[in-house]
């Protein structure tokens, strides 16, 4: 028989796929041996695994330290004051106003809408004059180094869609979270640390899930994901050597299980199986670097101070913010805190109260911290929830007691550092804080400004997945300019 004609008939379909695809775990394994190919700027990565092999412009951001407000904060009683609800206390809520908006299930049913002023006072703050609750004592004390954006809007009414939605770009599960896409687009800073950690603390009455996927690489490759560092025990799973192992054991064993991964590499040509052989490998250097950064005992007495007392609580968000501008220190990528407990559907003076004593102090110390070290020049901090809340009350209001349903037409958030322009308040809301009066910006528009900052068009970081490709962003987003210094 001819030899051409009896190799074609014995290379089957995952044979050919599989050995035409055998370049990318060699190019992956190179990489464990020359770190310099995966960095940014760096000689060109023939696994594609990393895109970008320089900005699309000038950076301004190495890295983003998201501080995620689980739940959706109550924009009118912390960032958006609005004295005109003095006089609507207790008046029905316009249908003019509320222009037939969705609701939730929570509210939908109610007879009335009854408008709730906030109970808590505002004061001007800083040089510039940014009006801060008194709830948010430290914020108000670092507002000439923040930009408050009080025009946040998105489509989502629930926490896990809107969630999904702000973390991923689309209200359905199944797409990369914004730390896998820098992770994927820029690579990692430090070859001993993920380039993507998440950490998660909750108030005293933390009560809407997190779910792992929403720090999943979606259908990017899965090297991407967002370790997860846990408040208690080993801060990584499986970390630790076992009893009767050590490090040189654990070596051996690993060096073994990579020659079989490389055979089935070769014999299938799954890329999988180079992620885990990069996994496994990383895990390894882990076993060092990580408790050299969750070890905050030669901390100085001072720095501890400024985070608060809880700092010294694994599991803490004023930890979790120490432990975050350590990593920022070591070139973490992406720092996601989640911090669960903001959902005030009932007796919301006493909650939100209890929430902003867990996490004002320490997301103000962080800015500072980061600041005297010099960092937060290129550091981006985002500090938000998945949406804001109603102006009218959920239930009755009794006496100062009130609650408030989710609100997604326009909320608060703020960002430092990274090249947004400090000391400013950028869009306007109307009296009822209900709807936006100027300067919308749509959570497709602040994900895109937080690539631009990392020095990423977000429309040029791509994905090519079922025949489409995808981005962060989906097919919308605009740069917000106003906000860049």
């Amino acid at each position: 028989m001819n030899p051409i004609r009896e190799h074609d008939i014995l290379l089957t379909r995952r044979q050919l796929f599989g050995r035409a695809a055998t370049g990318i775990g060699a190019a992956a394994l190179g990489s464990l041996l020359n770190p310099g190919l995966t960095s940014l700027g760096a000689a060109p990565d023939p696994s594609g695994l990393y895109p970008l092999k320089s900005t699309h412009h000038r950076a301004k951001a190495k890295r983003i330290i998201y501080l995620f407000m689980a739940g959706g904060p109550s924009q009118i009683d912390l960032f958006d004051p609005k004295p005109m609800l003095d006089k609507y206390h207790q008046q029905e809520l316009p249908a003019s106003v509320r222009m037939g908006q969705r609701l939730t299930t929570m509210t939908s049913g109610q007879a009335s809408f009854p408008v709730a002023r906030s109970i808590f006072s505002f004061k001007p703050h800083g040089r510039s004059g940014t009006m801060v609750s008194e709830l948010m004592p430290h914020t108000a004390g670092i507002v000439d180094d923040i930009a408050m954006i009080r025009t946040l809007n998105t489509e989502a009414i629930n926490h896990d869609p809107a969630i999904t939605f702000i973390q991923t770009g689309f209200q359905q599960p199944g797409r990369p979270c914004t730390g896998a896409w820098l992770s994927y687009g820029l690579g990692a800073a430090n070859e001993n640390l993920p380039a993507f950690i998440v950490m998660i603390s909750s108030g005293k009455e933390a009560d809407q899930p997190l779910y792992t996927r929403l720090w999943s690489s979606g259908f990017l490759p899965s090297e991407h994901q967002g370790v997860q560092f846990r408040g208690t025990g080993d801060p990584v799973l499986f970390l630790s050597n076992p009893p009767g192992v050590d490090p040189a054991a654990r070596r051996r064993v690993l060096d073994g299980l990579n020659r079989l991964n490389q055979k089935q590499y070769e014999a299938f040509g799954d890329p999988e199986i180079s992620t885990r052989i990069a996994q496994y490998e990383m895990g390894f250097r882990m076993q060092t670097s990580v408790p050299e950064l969750t070890d905050v005992s030669q901390e100085p007495r001072s720095t501890l101070d400024l985070y608060g007392p809880d700092v010294k609580r694994p599991g803490s968000f004023a930890y979790n913010c120490l432990l975050a501008r350590r990593m920022a220190e070591r070139g973490v990528r992406f720092i996601q805190l989640y911090h669960r407990g903001w959902d005030q559907h009932g007796a919301l003076p006493r909650r939100l109260k209890e929430q902003c004593g867990d996490t004002d102090q320490p997301s103000a110390a962080l800015v500072k911290d980061l600041k005297q070290r010099g960092m937060l020049e290129d550091t981006l901090v985002v500090w938000g929830g998945e949406f804001g809340r109603t102006v009218y009350s959920q239930g009755k209001i009794e006496k100062d007691n009130y609650g408030r349903d989710h609100h997604g037409r326009c909320y608060s958030i703020w960002m430092a550092g990274g090249g947004v322009r400090p000391g400013m308040v950028y869009g306007e809301t109307d009296d009822y804080c209900y709807n936006i009066v100027r300067d919308p910006v749509h959570i497709h528009d602040m994900n895109a400004t937080m690539l631009h900052s990392l020095g990423i068009d977000h429309t040029r970081l791509t994905y090519r997945f079922q025949g489409r490709d995808f981005r962060l962003t989906d097919i919308h987003g605009e740069v917000v300019k106003g906000i860049l210094a």
